[in-house]
Order: structure tokens, then C-alpha cells, then sequence
């Protein structure tokens, strides 16, 4: 584990964190729960004027420089932003800084070329399209990001792809995907037989063949996980992002400081079912004189939450910052501990806020379901559980072995 040095961080960064959290709680807990059980669609006129607000007060894209018209956070300043956000499930839309749409432009703002940035990135950080990432095949392993079917063979001057994705999230209403393809099947190494690829999605030979249901719900727009098929579907060599076989190589560059994303939105999620939780076992009564929260039971709950949620937020904080300092490939260990660790945090706080809501909890009026449901996946995707447990004590162990 890396020492983490002393950070100093923005003047003004309570103050900033304090005005997004005003603007989550006055204009999206009203309303998020009626956009998540939708239709979606019917209210975008509604996050595009909340969308509109946030650039008005200077609070969109957060996870940007200055520069690229953001705020200029650095990845431990946006760590704080980002629990905030993730209270709400429109919260890191409203500010342009959702998955994986914050990964795209990640990718293409270090890798993308300048015609790159023009035709995609610069929509992307404004706000005016969506995008989504194509890497999962139903015939592979996701554990095993190697192993891949979809092919990119290029004749002429064009890439010819071919291959079936699934869990494209966001594929619903996407502009453009980057899809993790085969370009150099012979390769001696693995891990670089794969590149990305940037597909606009009305290129012919693309389809979006469904919406795949999550737990009985498809979803839609970004709050969806498309299946995708890819076939003879034809792009310039122009959209080859970097070089061919950087496909792996671009994938954990991607990956790193999501995993950070991913895991103070999971906090920030914890943070909301916690108030919920608390708020239902101090008002719910079992008898005119007995509410729920005099338990022991209930108050076990309320205090392993209270203590877990701490412990996750240092943790993530504390790899955020040396992430900062050494780069992810140098702290893959705490990146490993924290996807891992936070996932089943969230896992079990939802649980037992669901539990204390009694039947109330497994309905569509309140948003413990709707979390229940789509962050069940927080524990398989990015890696399972037990990848990055292997790796991490396989990591830990060689420094005794060897």
C-alpha cells in the first residue's frame, strides 16, 4: 500500500460541494422518483431544463477543465462531488458526468485524434449527444476482457465489423459507441490483438436488437443496457482510437478512475437509503407509543450502515488521492479492495433499508427497488467480486513468496 501524501485542495471546495447538494435536494429528489419509473422519455424536456440550470450556475461538467468548459476538478475534488450526485439516479446526468459517457471522454480527450475530438468529444462535453461502450459479449466471460469474438478487419481504407455486444449501457439514444474489437488476431500478446473503435450508431449494419430486461425492467435512454450486433458494418480507419492492439492497454486506462466514479456514486446511493432507512424506523409505528427504531435489530442495522458507509468513503478517498499521486496502475491493489469492498456495502445497506421498509421496500414508491434492482450488478460489473479479490490476494501473496 502507498503512504498517502498530504493533498491540499481547492479554497471553496465545502462551499462548491454544499451548492450541489442544494441543487440535488431541491431539484431532483422531487421528481427522481418519477423519472425512473418513467417513461423516461416524457420527462427529458424536464432534465433538459434542469441540464440548462446547472451550466446557467456553472456547476456542469465538474469532472472537466476549465479549458474544456468544466470546473476543472481533479479526480479527488470530483470524488466529493460525485457521493453527492449519486444520491439521486438523475443526479450525474443533470451534469453531464454519467456513464459512460464520463469514460468516453476520458478516453478520447487523452487518445482521440483532433477530427475525434471535433466530431465526438466536443458534443459529448457539451452535452448535445450521448454515447455508450461496447466491450461485453454474451459468448465470453466479461471477467475476462481478453477474450473476444467481434472482429475489425480492415480493407482499404475501412474497418469491416462484425460481432454481437451486450450490456451496452446507454445504447438506447446513443450517438456513437466505441466498441472493443479483434484487429490483429495473431498477435503474440493477448492483450493487444483488440482496439477501440469509434461506430456512429446510424452506420448501416449497426442494430440496437433490444433493451435487455434487468430484474423486469428494460428501461430506456441512458437508463438502459442495450444487446447490439455489429454486422459487416463499415467505418473509416479514421476512427481508430490511438493505434491497432491498444484496445486492452486503453480499457484499464478507462477503467481506473471509473472505478473511482463508480464507487462514490455507490456511496452517495448508500447515503440516501441510510436517510431513508432512518427516517422510516424512527416514524413507522408498531403500536401507538412504539416506533420501529426501539429494536435492537433495527438499530444493529442503522449502526453497521452508519460505520460501513464511513469506512467506504475513507477508503475511496484515500485511493482517489494516491491514484492522484502514482497513477491507477501503480494503486491497482486499493482500486481491487474498493470496488469489491464498496459493492457489498451498497449491497447490504439497500438490503436493510428495504427490510425496515417491510412490504413498502419492495415496491415502486420509493427508490429503494429501482436500486435494488439496477445495483446488483455493482458487485459483477467492472469485474466480479472474486476477480478482484484473486488479484488483490495474489498481489498481497507474492511479496511473501517471493
Amino acid at each position: 500500500m502507498h503512504a498517502s501524501p498530504n493533498i491540499s485542495l481547492r479554497k471553496g471546495l465545502p462551499e462548491l460541494i454544499q451548492t450541489y447538494r442544494d441543487f440535488v435536494e431541491s431539484q431532483l429528489f422531487p421528481i427522481d422518483l418519477q423519472v425512473v419509473n418513467g417513461p423516461f422519455r416524457s420527462f427529458l424536456p424536464q432534465l433538459n431544463e434542469l441540464r440548462k440550470k446547472a451550466k446557467l450556475n456553472n456547476l456542469f461538467n465538474p469532472h472537466l477543465s476549465e479549458k474544456e468548459g468544466g470546473l476543472g476538478l481533479n479526480l479527488l475534488e470530483f470524488a466529493y462531488i460525485s457521493e453527492v450526485l449519486g444520491q439521486s439516479p438523475i443526479g450525474h446526468y443533470i451534469f453531464n458526468c454519467h456513464a459512460p459517457d464520463i469514460g468516453n471522454m476520458e478516453l478520447l480527450s487523452h487518445f482521440g485524434s483532433d477530427s475525434q475530438k471535433v466530431n465526438f468529444l466536443h458534443p459529448l462535453q457539451k452535452g448535445e449527444i450521448r454515447s455508450c461502450f461496447a466491450m461485453t459479449e454474451p459468448e465470453n466471460a466479461g471477467s475476462n476482457p481478453v477474450n473476444l469474438s467481434t472482429s475489425a478487419i480492415l480493407e482499404g481504407n475501412d474497418y469491416v465489423i462484425n460481432g454481437r455486444k451486450w450490456f451496452t449501457t446507454g445504447a438506447d439514444g446513443a450517438r456513437f459507441t466505441i466498441v472493443m474489437a479483434v484487429t490483429n488476431p495473431e498477435a503474440t500478446s493477448p492483450y493487444e490483438r483488440a482496439s477501440m473503435i469509434i461506430v456512429p450508431l446510424d452506420t448501416p449494419g449497426f442494430k440496437l436488437l433490444r433493451n435487455i430486461p434487468v430484474m423486469g425492467e428494460s428501461g430506456e435512454d441512458y437508463l438502459s443496457h442495450g444487446e447490439i450486433l455489429f454486422e459487416n458494418c463499415q467505418v473509416p480507419k479514421e476512427n481508430l482510437i490511438g493505434t491497432e492492439g491498444m484496445g486492452f492497454k486503453l480499457a484499464q486506462e478507462r477503467l481506473g478512475p471509473g472505478r473511482i466514479h463508480h464507487c462514490m456514486r455507490w456511496i452517495g446511493i448508500c447515503e440516501r437509503a441510510f436517510d431513508l432507512m432512518c427516517r422510516r424506523a424512527a416514524h413507522r409505528m408498531l403500536s401507538p407509543q412504539k416506533p420501529l427504531s426501539e429494536k435492537q435489530s433495527i438499530q444493529n442495522w442503522i449502526a453497521e450502515s452508519r460505520a460501513e458507509i464511513n469506512a467506504s468513503r475513507l477508503m475511496v478517498l484515500d485511493t482517489a488521492k494516491n491514484v492522484q499521486i502514482h497513477g491507477a496502475k501503480a494503486v491497482k491493489e486499493e482500486i481491487s479492495t474498493i470496488k469489491f469492498f464498496v459493492a457489498n456495502v451498497l449491497t447490504k445497506v439497500i438490503d436493510r433499508a428495504i427490510q425496515v421498509h417491510g412490504a413498502l421496500g419492495l415496491t415502486d414508491d420509493t427508490l429503494l427497488s429501482f436500486w435494488y434492482r439496477h445495483e446488483r450488478g455493482a458487485r459483477i460489473y467492472d469485474g466480479p467480486d472474486e476477480v478482484h479479490k484473486a488479484a488483490l490476494s495474489r498481489s498481497i501473496l507474492k511479496k511473501y513468496q517471493s
